[in-house]
């Protein structure tokens, strides 16, 4: 007889947990971690509806498309916003953070996202979280995009609130998530009276049903599919080592980048700065007159297996997304990406190097 996908045994309680503990040992954190029934958004939301209210006063970093939603969710819960917006092709830096607190003294949350995929930058959470602790701010960090292919240390840097999701670099699904949240936070969202209660985001009602309570009793019957391949994620990090994986999402981002560049026709890093530049997606700006989501269109068909994406919202004409993460951090898959990419562009006329690409993609790789 053939077992549904749904025919599992149960996933107690102790099974729960652990994953949880081996999610902390990922994190290298002591703090209280909390494996969330669904995507990253859902902790994301919980955390700065816990701990915003009209006495916060919000320092909100824009690097891409989801600072701008954080901002959004932080001015519905009354909070005084203060939009930090750089360029997309670029990464915000702890002085222009340490600026914001000199201008606004009365901050006191930082919202960041770690790596933006969609817009291809990673920005310097180590520096900018040191600026964060000076002032004694309780930081927001979505750590979604970078968990597994940078480093992730929410206890070394002062994060109060990290959150991250298998379903980037630790290659697994997106159904479940995992958020660290420091003593601080904690204190935060008990003070606050808007933090939701009896609610799908109520960190609190977790944390006092589960995490208080001993972790013996689930509050509600656990992602039956999505547990398990959390787990699995976990197997792999661990037996291939956190370090070497992290080493190979770098090596897939500079093979991609030189590859990109040496392919040629006008084909150019979205991010100007390499080391600006996200480790689990590589942006590239099309050349003058080719529209990216027609490149595109036209790629998937020269190989089905490693398709180029086109940017999101107003980028979407002039920007090409080569995701490189979880299984995909490879030379292959990145080789792939680029034969597809020079294929699809000769196909608008446009004169590429191909062997040359794959040729800066195996020096790239083995420089890294």
């Amino acid at each position: 007889m053939t077992r549904l996908p749904l025919d599992l045994p149960p996933l107690d309680a102790a099974r729960f947990a652990a994953i949880e503990d081996r999610v902390a040992r990922l994190l290298g954190t002591r703090q209280d971690v909390l494996v969330t029934q669904g995507e990253a958004l859902l902790p994301l939301e919980g955390a700065l509806r816990g701990v915003a209210g009209p006495d916060t006063t919000a320092l909100n970093v824009i690097t891409g498309p989801y600072g701008q939603t954080f901002g959004n969710w932080l001015r519905d819960c009354g909070a005084t916003v203060i939009d930090l917006s750089v360029p997309f092709h670029t990464a915000v830096t702890a002085e222009q953070i340490r600026q914001a607190f000199a201008a606004r003294p009365e901050i006191g949350l930082v919202s960041l996202v770690h790596a933006e995929a969609a817009t291809g930058n990673t920005n310097p959470v180590a520096e900018i979280a040191e600026v964060v602790r000076e002032h004694g701010a309780l930081f927001h960090l979505d750590a979604v995009a970078s968990v597994g292919a940078e480093p992730v240390l929410p206890d070394a840097w002062g994060v109060d609130l990290c959150v991250i999701g298998p379903q980037k670099a630790l290659g697994g699904p997106a159904g479940v998530s995992a958020i660290s949240v420091s003593e601080r936070a904690w204190k935060r969202m008990r003070a606050n009276p808007r933090a939701p209660r009896r609610s799908y985001l109520s960190l609190l009602d977790w944390k006092e049903r589960w995490i208080d309570g001993g972790r013996k009793v689930l509050p509600h019957a656990p992602a039956q599919v999505e547990m398990p391949a959390l787990e699995a994620c976990l197997d792999w990090i661990e037996a291939e080592g956190l370090e070497a994986v992290t080493a190979r999402h770098r090596a897939a981002a500079a093979a991609t980048r030189a590859g990109a560049v040496a392919l040629g026709g006008g084909l150019r890093p979205y991010v100007h700065d390499a080391a600006e530049a996200a480790p689990v997606a590589t942006t590239l700006r099309t050349p003058a007159g080719v529209d990216a989501s027609e490149v595109v269109r036209r790629a998937p068909a020269v190989d089905p297996a490693a398709p180029p994406a086109a940017g999101g919202g107003a980028p979407a004409q002039e920007m090409i997304r080569v995701n490189h993460y979880g299984r995909d951090a490879s030379r292959a898959a990145v080789t792939a990406s680029l034969v597809a990419l020079g294929a699809a562009l000769t196909g608008h006329g446009v004169t590429v190097d191909t062997a040359g690409a794959l040729r800066a993609v195996e020096e790239a790789w083995a420089a890294v």
